[in-house]
């Protein structure tokens, strides 16, 4: 026992986090390669099997708030353990759809499941780890993310080569039913604060923002950003943006609370986590292009290459968060930022004679800097967040890091295609990866050469945070010696 709270069974909590985080981590990625599948089996087109996965993702990014502070009120271990049944439910009819509408639908439910899982993972280990051992804990859930990343397009092909797309789905409900037995035996059911009651103006405004805003990147790269269909919703999502944060400033009980904010640390570390998963989402998309159109890999080959990426974050994590829990998050992170940019520099030195060592040499300190940094960084979040609120503010570090890696991919992508349009004198009819190689890898140098920009700028709010880290250390430490 250590401050009225039973850590004895943090490691059985961790395993059933992890099996939920794994679940829902791999059905982001697992489907992507049975696209093809599912437009031959409907006899349909691609413009509505990619709904398969749009729909996943952007019903989890729209609900990870809301369940997060709906775990607050209720408590966790009860909104968890729905998000298992959810999921695993929603599996099975996705594996029986005998539609692609109706796979869709399902898809939704799967994915509402999911937001659940997503949203209070870190919510749950922080609460079942003492400080001492947080960032790693939160280490090994990095690496549990990072192994989805990677088994999911892997396994779905084995998948679906030995038998049919259904079981990419069946394959979840063994795992699901034993996740919630772990769940409902080794998960504590610590009770929330009574008296508090949820913010439904506060969530409709905040999930109607959300989810246009993320419809118009997703429409934005294939019309344009400048399409009045794009800038109407984003109209829209700045409209009820506005209604939230006035709706929240004049509630006693808000949705988010704003005063979380105050927090600078706390502001720094939602910033600078951000700012790189914005980076990482832009690589991962612009990668294939360089290596399948431009180095002429496989398919097969590229997936292997970019493995490396996942592969060192996993590795590295849980190091990262046992040395943070050592010494303190923000040196970690920080020197997480420095690995980092170097890596992006090096990147920024691609060429078409480039070999795969040498690849490998420039993108793996990618991976290794992004996992120093993101567990003490996930570690700083949840550590600022008081109990009552460790729930929405979990799900603030979901919803970050997909907004992060949506804006990132439309953004980015969309300065890539510019950039060789430039270089190619404007003169690309239809898209960026039919200009010639040589543009088309300029266009890649100038994109991660923003990236070591926004890096660097990741960086300074990582310095300031350790500078005001250590100021108030120094303060505390003055009051205490006076006293």
């Amino acid at each position: 026992m250590n401050d009225g709270i039973d850590y004895n069974r943090k490691w059985l909590a961790l395993a059933a986090v992890a099996m939920g985080i794994f679940l829902a981590t791999i059905d982001s990625s697992i489907v992507n390669v049975a696209l093809p599948t599912f437009e031959r089996e409907f006899n349909t087109n691609f413009a509505t099997v990619q709904w398969v996965v749009l729909a996943y993702l952007l019903t989890i990014a729209t609900l990870l708030l809301t369940t997060g502070r709906l775990a607050d009120i209720k408590g966790k271990k009860p909104i968890y353990t729905t998000g298992f049944i959810v999921f695993t439910v929603g599996s099975f009819l996705c594996g029986l759809a005998p539609t692609i509408t109706l796979l869709i639908i399902f898809r939704v439910l799967q994915a509402t499941g999911a937001a659940m899982i997503l949203a209070l993972g870190m919510a749950i280990v922080t609460e079942s780890f003492p400080p001492s051992e947080r960032g790693k804990a939160l280490g090994i859930t990095g690496s549990i993310v990072s192994i989805g990343i990677v088994v999911g397009p892997t396994l779905g092909g084995f998948i679906i080569d030995l038998f049919t797309w259904n079981w990419i789905f069946f394959v979840n409900i063994p795992v699901g039913i034993i996740g919630i037995f772990i769940v409902l035996k080794f998960i504590p059911n610590n009770k929330p604060e009574g008296g508090q009651s949820f913010d439904i103006a506060g969530a409709v405004f905040l999930l109607v923002s959300l989810l246009t805003f993320l419809i118009a990147l997703t429409f934005g790269q294939r019309v344009g950003f400048t399409d009045f269909r794009v800038i109407g919703l984003l109209l829209v999502s700045i409209l009820f943006l506005v209604l939230f944060v006035f709706t929240e400033l004049r509630i006693e009980q808000p949705m988010i609370d704003l005063r979380l904010f105050k927090n600078k640390i706390f502001s720094i570390s939602l910033i600078t986590g951000f700012l790189i998963f914005f980076t990482i989402a832009g690589t991962i998309i612009l990668m294939p292009f360089y290596l399948e159109n431009n180095l002429g890999y496989e398919t097969r080959q590229v997936g292997m290459l970019l493995a490396v990426l996942p592969i060192a974050m996993g590795i590295i994590s849980p190091i990262s968060g046992t040395l943070s829990d050592r010494f303190g998050t923000r040196p970690i992170a920080a020197l997480g930022l420095v690995i980092l940019l170097i890596g992006y520099m090096s990147l920024s030195q691609l060429s078409m004679e480039t070999g795969t060592v040498e690849f490998l040499a420039r993108f793996f300190p990618v991976g290794l800097g992004i996992g120093i940094f993101q567990s003490p960084n996930n570690s700083t979040i949840m550590g600022s967040a008081p109990k009552g609120r460790l729930g929405i503010v979990s799900g603030m570090l979901a919803v970050n890091r997909t907004i992060g890696q949506t804006t990132g991919i439309a953004i980015l992508g969309a300065f890539w295609a510019s950039r060789v349009a430039f270089f190619n004198r404007g003169s690309i009819v239809v898209s960026a990866t039919e200009a010639d190689s040589f543009y088309q890898v300029l266009g890649l140098k100038s994109t991660f050469i923003l990236i070591s920009i926004i890096i660097t700028i990741a960086l300074g709010f990582s310095i300031w945070g350790l500078i005001l880290e250590r100021n108030k250390i120094k303060s505390t430490r003055k009051i205490q010696s006076r006293i």
